[in-house]
């Protein structure tokens, strides 16, 4: 018996921009038009940006040159183009698109604004003729320590424009953080806001902006949008505000960038050793992005992507160009999506008509608890797709939110791939049925694999995710540290990316996240991925979320420890702990069943919702916990570390 719940009708799968492009290309079958797309990946990359009609001010020489290796790909060598004129400027006088919607933001006040693409690019010439002024210049670095607010987009565009290179920094991060990245970019500028609005409290940036540059040094000039118009300390020889930056003046052409130039320097959270700074360029991450919101999650023109997010995590810049370069519009979002009530999220679905949403199971675990007039009560029939991205689910949240939210007619794509890939690696395509919480397929033109420990192909058990050639979005190297670029991911085997992550492809051939590979538990010799026992316990009624880690045992060699966030009003106890464990023995079998299990308030996580295992297990050891600045909550780093006394 299958595991598919949900199946597109003929009509449904013909009517998607895969299919309609498959067929195009001569097939009708996902698997068939899958293989050919990794048989010759130049050429497939080549038919895609002829597809999504990417616009070159110079046309490219070469799809592909491999001569540097595998690991270094030198795409669309010759062609010149810029992200910001292929996203933006070149539909300003479209008849029909200028007065399209591109950018719709809201902010946690309720104050809403709407861009054109005319009125979005009239604004971003204004700001690149602006940074100009104040000596911003092709190939200079420039950091982005910003809310989700319109000028956090228009500054991102607004550098492209000119061939300079952002670097966008989580806008939770203290100076520390953000100095890091400053330092590590060699950046000239640091834009930043007074603050923004979460939860209903006013949270300030520019003192920690203020400390950040201290700290880096070498800045020359630091821009402050008004956000929330608080009073904020000024220093008249390198602050410029916002208003200052734009200038009017004619509309110019953007910057002819080659092909592998870099656009955007993306920093990994760092919550382990240094952050690495992960370069992309104008025809890789951008199309990348587009190519899999457009024909892997079906957004179409003047549909609607809203994604919650930041714009310092991988998901904020796809939201930018998955949007634009599928003239399609964006939401923006500033706050917390469960304030001031939990329907804020789908209030917010219902009054910009959203056609694609983006969230987190962590969200949807906290959200399914609450009553169900909450999201009865909202009008959710623009949805045509949900996409998931950031952690493995567990099967009740995913069943709710297909089920509650989604009606059982609204696919739920799951994505997973990261900031080193542009977008994804695995997915659930639109012209293929889809089981809970996996994968129905590899993307078109990523070669992807389940290795085991010997580099072999294996189907039915666990092993390490890999893919055996380059693709469009791939990153281009870290910044200044090439060698370190080869060594994480192409050191295990010759010519092969190791993602990190453990997977299973299963006999229908559906693919499953278990977790990262170094997360993954060994107990008693048996791998354990922490997902699985995650799920049984949020099973239970008491159980919100649940994390799971590894720690040592004398006689099992590896043990589970598990952490608990249980349901308002749930008692803690010994009498729940017994109930947790059996049901985990019950499930899992009695040899996995958990050494201990810990009722805690929170679980460290980052603002897009990704729970840190790793933090977890380090401050449960009392080991070092790394750098910390990426998590939205580091009380509950505090929390764990005192169960054990550490």
């Amino acid at each position: 018996m299958t595991k598919a719940v949900w199946r597109p009708t003929a009509a449904e799968m013909e009517n998607t921009r895969l299919y309609r492009w498959m067929k195009q290309l001569g097939f009708t079958d996902y698997d068939a038009f899958f293989e050919h797309s990794i048989k010759d990946v130049g050429a497939f990359w080549d038919e895609a940006v002829q597809a999504m009609d990417v616009e070159w001010f110079q046309p490219y020489d070469d799809v592909l040159d491999l001569s540097k290796g595998v690991q270094w790909p030198a795409w669309f060598q010759g062609g010149r183009l810029n992200v910001t004129h292929a996203a933006v400027d070149r539909w300003r006088e479209d008849r029909t698109m200028k007065d399209a919607a591109a950018v719709i933001w809201e902010g946690e006040d309720g104050d809403v604004r709407t861009y054109s693409y005319k009125a979005l690019s009239d604004w971003v010439n204004r700001v690149a003729l602006g940074l100009r002024e104040q000596g911003i210049e092709r190939g200079d670095r420039v950091v982005l320590y910003m809310p989700m607010i319109p000028e956090t987009v228009a500054a991102m565009l607004a550098l492209s424009k000119i061939g300079a290179v952002f670097t966008p920094a989580f806008s939770g991060y203290g100076a520390e953080a953000v100095a890091k990245r400053i330092e590590a970019a060699g950046a000239k500028m640091l834009i930043t806001a007074d603050g923004f609005y979460r939860r209903g409290k006013e949270i300030p940036m520019k003192e920690e902006a203020d400390k950040a540059a201290k700290l880096a040094g070498g800045l020359e000039k630091v821009v402050v949008v008004a956000r929330t118009g608080r009073e904020i300390p000024w220093d008249d020889t390198c602050d410029v505000r916002w208003s200052a930056v734009e200038k009017d003046g004619a509309f110019f052409q953007a910057e002819a960038m080659k092909s592998d130039d870099p656009f955007m320097l993306i920093y990994t959270s760092g919550t382990t050793g240094r952050p690495k700074g992960i370069v992309h360029t104008h025809s890789g991450f951008p199309i990348k992005a587009a190519f899999d919101a457009g024909f892997c999650m079906d957004l179409r023109a003047n549909d609607t992507l809203f994604w919650i997010t930041d714009m310092g995590w991988m998901m904020g810049p796809f939201l930018v160009y998955g949007a634009l370069l599928n003239q399609a519009k964006m939401v923006v979002y500033e706050g917390s999506p469960d304030y001031p009530n939990p329907d804020r999220v789908w209030r917010l679905v219902e009054q910009h008509r959203v056609t694609h949403l983006g969230i987190s199971p962590t969200l949807i675990r906290a959200l399914m608890k609450k009553e169900s007039h909450w999201y009865e009560n909202c009008d959710l029939s623009s949805l045509r797709g949900i996409g998931s991205t950031g952690e493995p689910w567990n099967p009740g949240p995913w069943h709710w939110l297909f089920e509650k939210i989604g009606q059982a007619r609204v696919p739920i794509f799951n994505y997973s791939g990261g900031t080193e890939i542009s977008g994804g690696i695995l997915g659930n395509v639109p012209v293929k049925p889809i089981a809970p919480v996996g994968f129905n397929a590899a993307l078109p033109g990523m070669d992807a694999d389940v290795y085991n420990a010997d580099g072999e192909p294996v189907r039915g058990e666990v092993g390490e995710l890999v893919l055996r050639q380059p693709w469009v979005g791939m990153a281009n190297g870290f910044w200044g540290e090439p060698e370190r670029y080869e060594n994480t991911y192409w050191s295990r085997w010759e010519n092969t990316w190791v993602h990190g992550d453990w997977v299973e492809i299963d006999e229908e051939g559906f693919w499953y996240i278990t977790g990262r590979s170094d997360d993954t538990l060994k107990v008693a010799g048996k791998r354990l991925g922490p997902a699985e026992m995650e799920s049984v316990l949020v099973k239970h009624d008491a159980v919100v979320e649940a994390a799971t880690v590894g720690v040592p045992d004398d006689v099992k060699g590896e043990a589970a420890v598990c952490f608990v966030v249980l349901v308002g009003g749930s008692e803690r106890g010994e009498r729940l702990e017994q109930e947790l464990t059996a049901l985990v023995a019950e499930n899992l079998g009695k040899a996995l069943k958990p050494k201990a299990i810990h009722f805690v308030g929170d679980l460290p996580k980052t603002r897009n919702a990704k729970v840190m295992r790793r933090v977890i297990r380090a401050a449960y050891l009392g080991e070092e916990t790394g750098d910390l600045s990426a998590l939205e909550n580091p009380d509950a780093v505090e929390a764990i570390r005192a169960i054990n006394g550490r």
